[in-house]
């Protein structure tokens, strides 16, 4: 049996440099069941775009979240701290 889905019932769209992330909250055909996608879009022509998108399951949300927190948490706390900013030469 195939499910079909319906129109977003929230977006949030974040443009980040070439690239924009929509998040869009829809609900299955039955209306009882929601679910998050996840879209990256990149234009790569002129009115070419290439998107990429991930389908995440409501019983999967805070597994999700959890790692996303941790994995960043890991970046900012761990990478980006260690990465010397060069000092501006004064005139």
């Amino acid at each position: 049996m195939e499910t079909e889905y319906r129109d977003e019932l929230y977006t949030k769209r974040v443009r980040a440099g070439k690239r924009t992330y929509f998040f869009d909250v829809k609900a299955t055909k039955s209306d009882r069941d929601f679910y998050i996608t996840i879209t990256e879009s990149k234009r790569v022509g002129e009115e070419e775009y290439e998107k990429h998108k991930i389908f995440l399951y409501k019983e999967d949300f805070e597994k999700f979240l959890g790692a996303l927190s941790e994995v960043v948490g890991f970046v900012k706390e761990e990478l980006l701290s260690k990465v010397e900013v060069p000092e501006q030469e004064t005139s």
